[in-house]
């Protein structure tokens, strides 16, 4: 497959107002897109969401302008959590969705997401015929062709039913106590709803996004605040999302983190108990080696794939299984949702903890985590730090000296010019020191 030139491990991304991140871009990736989706002989649709930072409102105005210049007709979603563009696609039928985000980044990025008419992220065929289209000159339609622009004024109400929909009829949060932290971001006028209306007893953080407040010292990157709120209120647990929606980790009642690893087992395990769990389980190659290890001890079948959760959804396909995630909360529940989503993935942890009548805290219990470090050298482009001599004969060494006990990544992000160099074993002070050292050997390599 040939290097995509535009698109990263979810979409496309960077800083707003530098290329690609500009209105100029996104007008042609509009209608690049509406080229791409575009099929002959029916009119066609896409709808297009945003999270709530300050330059959703630009891009949109390109995007909708791209589309239409293409003769595709656009509904209009407003700030909409990412996995509910997902769900809105498939129910309109609409030809793909689009989303704004840039997801846990802070509010001067920006970027785009695409969904199928199936509500999945896009393969690698269809991202490259965006980019064919992207390197030719717009050519606007007739003008009795051109598409058209509508709001659709009642998503937020039904995304909330579809959350709602994927636990059953009897499942309550009656007498719980939530913390929701919502990040400033998409799911602030969501999740309340969703967790109220199911019982819970809901205290809010999170939820005054002005524009340039997203992910700013709230959400899943930050839990500081949401640990903070749940110990003073004697909560029964804290959920935190990050600003477009599609990931979540929670804080159990004594303050201690339950990161994405541990929530994949915490539903995995209660799932197979129950016999409710098609298939293994897929990670990704950040996965700790301890939900690897824990899973199987069960009986659970574990397979990685590449970081992103597009690479877990096509591992799921591939194998017919229906749970797969990230350490970060991202999280694929086939049978409830198309695509990641935050909400839908706590209401599945907390059915675990309904059902199971034991805390988070005690639900993890049957996994240990193996010590883990993870450094990010910036860089001032991505590239492959494997296509280097002296960077992997680093990773050799470091592997020799860790043995089977133990893992070694090196990889570039997908939407941020980082060195991701992770290490992982049974010493908590080895792999410092040999993820400090390859950190070195990296940023030597690049200058």
């Amino acid at each position: 497959m040939a290097e995509r030139k535009y698109f990263g491990t979810d979409g496309i991304r960077g800083r707003v107002g530098e290329f690609p991140i500009t209105p100029e871009f996104m007008l042609h990736l509009g209608w690049a897109a509406g080229q791409a989706f575009k099929r002959d002989g029916q009119r066609n649709s896409v709808l297009i969401g945003k999270d709530t930072r300050l330059s959703g409102y630009m891009f949109e105005s390109a995007l909708e302008a791209g589309l239409a210049a293409a003769g595709v007709d656009v509904k209009l979603l407003g700030p909409m959590p990412t996995p509910a563009i997902a769900y809105l696609t498939r129910t309109f039928r609409a030809s793909a969705g689009i989303v704004i985000s840039a997801s846990h980044n802070p509010h001067h990025d920006n970027g785009i997401k695409f969904f199928s008419a199936n509500g999945t992220k896009l393969d690698d065929d269809l991202e490259a015929e965006i980019e064919y289209w992207l390197d030719q000159p717009i050519q606007v339609c007739e003008s009795s062709e051109l598409g058209k622009a509508s709001r659709v004024d009642d998503a937020p109400g039904r995304y909330v039913e579809f959350c709602k929909s994927t636990v059953p009829n009897e499942f309550s949060l009656e007498g719980m106590s939530i913390v929701l932290d919502c990040a400033h971001g998409a799911t602030y006028h969501v999740a309340p709803k969703v967790f109220r209306e199911l019982g819970a007893s809901v205290t809010v953080i999170g939820n005054e996004p002005d524009g340039l407040n997203i992910n700013l010292n709230v959400g899943s990157t930050h839990l500081g605040a949401l640990r903070q709120t749940v110990m003073d209120r004697g909560a029964d647990l804290g959920i935190a999302f990050d600003g477009d929606g599609d990931r979540v980790l929670m804080v159990d009642r004594d303050g201690s983190e339950v990161d994405g690893d541990e929530l994949l087992y915490v539903i995995a395990s209660q799932r197979y108990a129950e016999g409710r769990l098609k298939g293994g389980v897929v990670g990704t190659l950040m996965t700790n080696l301890g939900v690897e290890l824990a899973l199987k001890e069960i009986g659970i079948e574990f397979e990685r794939a590449k970081v992103g959760d597009r690479y877990v959804m096509e591992r799921l396909l591939a194998q017919n299984w229906v749970l797969g995630g990230e350490g970060s909360g991202h999280m694929v529940i086939r049978d409830c949702t198309s695509t990641g989503d935050g909400i839908v993935s706590a209401l599945q942890a907390l059915l675990a903890v309904r059902k199971s009548g034991r805390s988070l805290s005690e639900l993890r219990q049957g996994m240990s985590k193996l010590p883990q470090t993870m450094i990010n050298v910036r860089v001032a482009e991505r590239f492959d730090p494997l296509g280097r001599e002296d960077i992997v004969a680093a990773v050799r060494k470091a592997e020799a000296e860790l043995g089977a006990a133990g893992r070694v990544l090196l990889r570039a992000s997908g939407t941020e010019p980082l060195i991701r160099v992770m290490t992982e074993g049974q010493d908590a002070a080895d792999i410092a020191r040999i993820a400090e050292e390859l950190a070195a050997v990296v940023e030597r390599s690049v200058g």
